[in-house]
Protein backbone atom coordinates (compact mmCIF):
# COMPACT_ATOMS: atom_id res chain seq x y z
CA UNK A 1 0.00 0.00 0.00
CA UNK A 2 1.61 3.67 -1.26
CA UNK A 3 1.76 5.42 1.99
CA UNK A 4 2.82 9.02 3.07
CA UNK A 5 4.09 10.73 6.47
CA UNK A 6 3.38 14.09 8.24
CA UNK A 7 5.83 15.20 11.26
CA UNK A 8 5.12 17.98 12.89
CA UNK A 9 8.46 19.27 14.59
CA UNK A 10 9.07 22.11 16.91
CA UNK A 11 12.46 22.59 18.57
CA UNK A 12 13.74 19.00 17.96
CA UNK A 13 17.11 19.25 17.24
CA UNK A 14 17.94 16.25 19.96
CA UNK A 15 15.77 13.51 18.48
CA UNK A 16 14.89 14.32 14.63
CA UNK A 17 18.42 12.91 13.47
CA UNK A 18 17.72 9.30 15.02
CA UNK A 19 13.76 9.78 13.92
CA UNK A 20 14.88 10.53 10.29
CA UNK A 21 17.58 7.67 10.27
CA UNK A 22 14.62 5.29 11.26
CA UNK A 23 12.31 6.11 8.54
CA UNK A 24 15.14 6.13 5.68
CA UNK A 25 16.46 2.76 7.19
CA UNK A 26 12.48 1.27 6.49
CA UNK A 27 11.64 -1.88 4.29
CA UNK A 28 9.27 0.17 2.51
CA UNK A 29 10.22 3.46 2.06
CA UNK A 30 6.80 6.43 2.29
CA UNK A 31 5.82 8.28 -1.35
CA UNK A 32 6.61 11.14 0.28
CA UNK A 33 7.43 12.43 4.33
CA UNK A 34 6.59 16.20 4.68
CA UNK A 35 8.33 17.57 7.86
CA UNK A 36 6.89 20.51 9.09
CA UNK A 37 8.93 23.10 11.43
CA UNK A 38 6.69 24.99 13.67
CA UNK A 39 8.51 27.96 14.20
CA UNK A 40 11.88 25.72 15.43
CA UNK A 41 14.62 28.30 17.25
CA UNK A 42 17.34 25.22 16.82
CA UNK A 43 18.95 23.14 14.41
CA UNK A 44 16.02 21.47 13.54
CA UNK A 45 15.52 22.93 9.92
CA UNK A 46 19.32 22.47 9.27
CA UNK A 47 19.22 18.89 10.01
CA UNK A 48 16.16 18.34 7.78
CA UNK A 49 17.66 19.99 4.95
CA UNK A 50 21.24 17.67 5.11
CA UNK A 51 18.71 15.11 4.64
CA UNK A 52 16.20 16.27 2.63
CA UNK A 53 19.38 17.01 0.01
CA UNK A 54 19.96 13.44 -0.11
CA UNK A 55 16.06 11.85 -0.15
CA UNK A 56 14.02 13.61 -2.67
CA UNK A 57 11.00 11.82 -0.76
CA UNK A 58 12.00 14.38 2.27
CA UNK A 59 10.62 17.69 2.04
CA UNK A 60 10.67 20.19 4.77
CA UNK A 61 8.04 22.89 5.30
CA UNK A 62 8.81 25.89 7.15
CA UNK A 63 5.80 27.34 9.62
CA UNK A 64 6.12 31.28 11.25
CA UNK A 65 7.68 31.48 14.29
CA UNK A 66 5.73 31.97 17.21
CA UNK A 67 5.90 31.64 21.21
CA UNK A 68 3.38 29.08 22.35
CA UNK A 69 3.73 25.38 21.69
CA UNK A 70 -0.11 23.75 21.84
CA UNK A 71 -1.92 21.16 20.00
CA UNK A 72 -3.85 23.39 17.69
CA UNK A 73 -0.62 24.95 16.00
CA UNK A 74 0.43 20.79 15.69
CA UNK A 75 -3.28 20.40 13.63
CA UNK A 76 -2.34 23.80 11.70
CA UNK A 77 1.16 21.76 10.60
CA UNK A 78 -0.53 18.67 9.70
CA UNK A 79 -3.22 20.85 7.28
CA UNK A 80 0.26 22.34 6.01
CA UNK A 81 1.80 19.41 5.68
CA UNK A 82 -1.87 17.56 3.93
CA UNK A 83 -1.41 20.81 1.44
CA UNK A 84 2.03 19.10 0.06
CA UNK A 85 0.08 15.67 -0.53
CA UNK A 86 -2.08 17.16 -3.13
CA UNK A 87 -0.79 15.28 -5.84
CA UNK A 88 0.31 12.50 -4.55
CA UNK A 89 -1.57 9.02 -5.01
CA UNK A 90 -1.56 7.15 -1.70
CA UNK A 91 -3.51 5.32 0.15
CA UNK A 92 -2.43 5.32 3.69
CA UNK A 93 -1.60 8.89 5.83
CA UNK A 94 1.07 8.81 8.68
CA UNK A 95 1.17 10.93 11.48
CA UNK A 96 4.92 10.45 12.66
CA UNK A 97 6.16 12.06 15.88
CA UNK A 98 10.02 14.20 15.55
CA UNK A 99 10.85 12.12 18.78
CA UNK A 100 10.19 8.00 17.96
CA UNK A 101 12.80 5.32 16.51
CA UNK A 102 11.22 2.01 15.38
CA UNK A 103 12.87 -0.89 13.67
CA UNK A 104 13.32 -1.43 9.87
CA UNK A 105 10.44 -3.58 9.33
CA UNK A 106 8.09 -1.26 11.29
CA UNK A 107 5.89 0.16 9.09
CA UNK A 108 5.84 -2.73 6.35
CA UNK A 109 4.59 -4.64 9.57
CA UNK A 110 1.75 -2.04 10.32
CA UNK A 111 0.98 -1.76 5.90
CA UNK A 112 0.36 -4.85 6.02
CA UNK A 113 -2.34 -4.87 8.45
CA UNK A 114 -3.92 -2.74 7.15
CA UNK A 115 -3.69 -4.71 3.95
CA UNK A 116 -5.09 -7.68 5.30
CA UNK A 117 -8.23 -6.19 6.49
CA UNK A 118 -10.32 -2.99 5.17
CA UNK A 119 -12.37 -2.04 8.08
CA UNK A 120 -9.17 -1.51 10.09
CA UNK A 121 -9.09 2.45 9.64
CA UNK A 122 -6.16 3.32 12.26
CA UNK A 123 -3.78 1.28 13.43
CA UNK A 124 -0.16 1.50 15.78
CA UNK A 125 1.94 -0.28 18.65
CA UNK A 126 3.00 0.40 22.02
CA UNK A 127 5.00 2.86 23.08
CA UNK A 128 8.20 2.10 24.89
CA UNK A 129 9.75 4.97 27.18
CA UNK A 130 12.75 3.67 28.61
CA UNK A 131 12.09 0.68 30.58
CA UNK A 132 8.45 1.27 30.60
CA UNK A 133 5.91 0.01 27.60
CA UNK A 134 2.37 1.47 27.80
CA UNK A 135 0.05 -0.35 29.83
CA UNK A 136 -3.40 -1.56 28.48
CA UNK A 137 -5.39 -2.01 32.16
CA UNK A 138 -7.15 1.03 31.94
CA UNK A 139 -7.28 1.00 27.82
CA UNK A 140 -7.66 -1.16 24.83
CA UNK A 141 -5.84 -2.06 22.06
CA UNK A 142 -8.30 -0.40 20.35
CA UNK A 143 -6.77 2.92 21.60
CA UNK A 144 -4.15 3.81 19.15
CA UNK A 145 -1.29 6.19 20.76
CA UNK A 146 -0.23 9.83 18.90
CA UNK A 147 3.22 9.18 18.68
CA UNK A 148 2.60 6.91 15.55
CA UNK A 149 -1.02 6.68 14.03
CA UNK A 150 -1.41 4.96 10.56
CA UNK A 151 -4.63 5.98 9.31
CA UNK A 152 -6.39 4.51 5.85
CA UNK A 153 -6.83 7.73 3.82
CA UNK A 154 -10.36 6.79 3.56
CA UNK A 155 -11.00 7.13 7.51
CA UNK A 156 -9.27 10.05 8.07
CA UNK A 157 -11.10 11.62 5.21
CA UNK A 158 -14.39 10.46 7.21
CA UNK A 159 -13.48 11.65 10.28
CA UNK A 160 -12.55 15.30 8.94
CA UNK A 161 -8.88 14.99 10.19
CA UNK A 162 -7.54 16.28 13.37
CA UNK A 163 -9.51 18.77 15.55
CA UNK A 164 -7.78 22.22 16.18
CA UNK A 165 -7.93 21.57 20.24
CA UNK A 166 -5.20 23.64 22.16
CA UNK A 167 -5.47 21.74 24.81
CA UNK A 168 -4.65 18.07 23.94
CA UNK A 169 -6.19 14.85 23.27
CA UNK A 170 -6.18 15.55 19.08
CA UNK A 171 -5.04 11.93 18.28
CA UNK A 172 -7.66 10.25 20.98
CA UNK A 173 -10.27 12.75 19.10
CA UNK A 174 -9.51 11.01 15.71
CA UNK A 175 -8.99 7.77 16.87
CA UNK A 176 -12.42 7.43 19.16
CA UNK A 177 -14.13 9.07 15.98
CA UNK A 178 -12.89 6.73 13.59
CA UNK A 179 -14.79 3.93 15.56
CA UNK A 180 -17.93 5.78 16.38
CA UNK A 181 -18.17 6.37 13.22
CA UNK A 182 -17.62 2.07 12.33
CA UNK A 183 -14.07 1.64 11.65
CA UNK A 184 -11.95 -0.75 13.76
CA UNK A 185 -8.74 1.02 15.25
CA UNK A 186 -6.36 -1.17 16.58
CA UNK A 187 -2.46 -1.42 18.15
CA UNK A 188 -0.63 -4.42 17.64
CA UNK A 189 1.52 -5.27 20.43
CA UNK A 190 4.12 -7.34 18.38
CA UNK A 191 6.13 -4.36 17.71
CA UNK A 192 7.10 -1.23 19.28
CA UNK A 193 8.01 2.02 19.10
CA UNK A 194 10.91 4.02 21.29
CA UNK A 195 9.90 7.37 22.40
CA UNK A 196 12.67 9.07 23.45
CA UNK A 197 10.98 12.29 25.61
CA UNK A 198 8.30 11.22 28.09
CA UNK A 199 4.49 11.83 27.50
CA UNK A 200 3.55 15.54 28.08
CA UNK A 201 6.56 17.05 29.47
CA UNK A 202 7.62 18.76 25.94
CA UNK A 203 6.05 22.05 27.94
CA UNK A 204 5.61 21.18 31.18
CA UNK A 205 6.83 19.23 34.55
CA UNK A 206 5.66 15.63 35.95
CA UNK A 207 3.10 17.08 38.21
CA UNK A 208 1.91 19.91 35.74
CA UNK A 209 1.52 17.34 32.95
CA UNK A 210 -0.30 14.85 36.08
CA UNK A 211 -3.06 17.49 35.85
CA UNK A 212 -2.79 18.67 32.36
CA UNK A 213 -3.89 15.04 31.68
CA UNK A 214 -6.50 15.06 34.48
CA UNK A 215 -8.52 18.64 32.65
CA UNK A 216 -7.61 16.53 29.42
CA UNK A 217 -9.89 13.94 30.54
CA UNK A 218 -12.72 16.51 31.77
CA UNK A 219 -12.71 18.06 28.54
CA UNK A 220 -12.91 15.36 26.50
CA UNK A 221 -15.93 13.89 27.75
CA UNK A 222 -14.15 11.28 30.48
CA UNK A 223 -16.66 9.54 32.97
CA UNK A 224 -16.04 11.02 36.72
CA UNK A 225 -16.30 6.96 37.64
CA UNK A 226 -13.31 6.60 35.49
CA UNK A 227 -11.80 9.66 36.66
CA UNK A 228 -11.35 8.13 40.06
CA UNK A 229 -10.26 4.73 39.26
CA UNK A 230 -7.16 6.16 36.72
CA UNK A 231 -6.58 8.41 39.78
CA UNK A 232 -6.04 5.59 42.16
CA UNK A 233 -3.98 3.46 39.43
CA UNK A 234 -1.92 6.38 38.89
CA UNK A 235 -0.96 6.39 42.69
CA UNK A 236 0.60 3.39 42.28
CA UNK A 237 3.26 4.59 40.12
CA UNK A 238 6.10 7.14 40.10
CA UNK A 239 5.92 9.86 41.50
CA UNK A 240 3.72 7.75 44.02
CA UNK A 241 0.63 9.05 45.57
CA UNK A 242 0.85 12.42 44.34
CA UNK A 243 0.72 11.90 41.00
CA UNK A 244 -2.91 10.32 41.02
CA UNK A 245 -3.29 13.36 43.04
CA UNK A 246 -2.45 15.79 40.64
CA UNK A 247 -4.22 13.57 38.15
CA UNK A 248 -7.43 14.03 39.70
CA UNK A 249 -7.50 17.27 40.97
CA UNK A 250 -7.21 18.29 37.22
CA UNK A 251 -10.29 16.57 36.70
CA UNK A 252 -12.03 18.24 39.52
CA UNK A 253 -10.28 21.37 38.81
CA UNK A 254 -11.59 21.29 35.31
CA UNK A 255 -15.09 19.98 36.32
CA UNK A 256 -15.81 23.10 38.96
CA UNK A 257 -14.61 25.26 36.39
CA UNK A 258 -17.06 24.08 34.16
CA UNK A 259 -14.14 24.21 31.31
CA UNK A 260 -16.18 23.85 27.79
CA UNK A 261 -15.84 20.63 26.84
CA UNK A 262 -13.78 20.11 23.05
CA UNK A 263 -16.19 17.10 21.63
CA UNK A 264 -19.73 16.61 20.61
CA UNK A 265 -22.49 15.45 22.90
CA UNK A 266 -22.23 11.87 20.53
CA UNK A 267 -18.81 11.84 20.84
CA UNK A 268 -19.22 12.09 25.09
CA UNK A 269 -21.71 9.37 25.33
CA UNK A 270 -19.70 6.79 23.38
CA UNK A 271 -16.60 7.37 25.25
CA UNK A 272 -18.49 7.42 28.67
CA UNK A 273 -20.02 4.19 27.15
CA UNK A 274 -16.30 2.67 25.91
CA UNK A 275 -14.95 3.82 29.47
CA UNK A 276 -18.20 1.77 31.52
CA UNK A 277 -17.23 -1.30 29.85
CA UNK A 278 -13.98 -1.29 30.27
CA UNK A 279 -14.28 -1.14 33.83
CA UNK A 280 -16.84 -3.72 34.27
CA UNK A 281 -14.37 -6.46 32.35
CA UNK A 282 -11.99 -5.15 34.68
CA UNK A 283 -14.44 -6.16 38.02
CA UNK A 284 -15.15 -9.16 36.50
CA UNK A 285 -11.79 -10.04 35.94
CA UNK A 286 -10.65 -9.49 39.87
CA UNK A 287 -13.81 -10.91 41.05
CA UNK A 288 -12.79 -14.48 38.88
CA UNK A 289 -9.56 -14.00 40.21
CA UNK A 290 -10.64 -13.67 43.60
CA UNK A 291 -12.92 -16.72 43.71
CA UNK A 292 -10.03 -18.91 41.85
CA UNK A 293 -7.89 -17.55 44.77
CA UNK A 294 -10.68 -18.53 47.55
CA UNK A 295 -11.46 -21.83 46.44
CA UNK A 296 -7.73 -22.99 45.89
CA UNK A 297 -7.95 -23.11 41.83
Amino acid sequence: MKYVLITPARNEEVFIRQTIQSVISQTVRPQKWIIVSDGSTDQTDEIVKQYAAEHSWIELVRMPQHRDRNFAAKVQCFKSGMECLRDVDYEVLGNLDADITFEPDYLEFLLGRLAADPDLGVVGTPFVEGTRSYDFRYTTVEHVSGACQIFRRACFEEIGGYPEVKGGGIDWIAVTTARMKGWKTRTFVERVCYHHRPMGTASAGKLQSHFRLGRQDYYLGGHPLWAVFRACYQMTRQPYVVGGMWLFGGYCWAWMSRVRRSVSPELIQFHQREQMLRLSKQFRKLIRAEAVETTGG
